[in-house]
């Protein structure tokens, strides 16, 4: 093998470099990735979308501004909301 010929030091940084780009490729990508989703979707949110709060509440959205968002719950009913506890309505699986 390759590294039977490399000494002790020169190991210890290869698996330390090996393991940040493991972490990097497992952790942090996709972590990213997920964050630049989520941030699209908040900013593309219009009146009429259907959307359900991180609490659960579903409700459709009347108004949007930088950081919130007023909802109804029920005909006539309206909160406000933080843009950021917003979360789309998952989908159903059909079996």
């Amino acid at each position: 093998m390759i590294l039977l010929d490399i000494s002790n030091g020169w190991k210890t940084a290869i698996m330390i470099v090996a393991l940040v780009v493991v972490f990097y490729f497992f952790i942090l990508r996709p972590q990213s990735r997920e964050a630049k989703k989520e941030s699209a979707y908040l900013a593309s949110l219009k009146a009429g979308d259907r959307i359900m709060t991180s609490g659960g509440i579903h409700a459709t959205i009347v108004s949007t501004d930088a950081t919130q968002a007023v909802v109804e719950i029920a005909q006539g009913t309206r909160i406000k909301v933080a843009k950021n506890s917003i979360k789309p309505i998952p989908e159903r699986k059909r079996k």
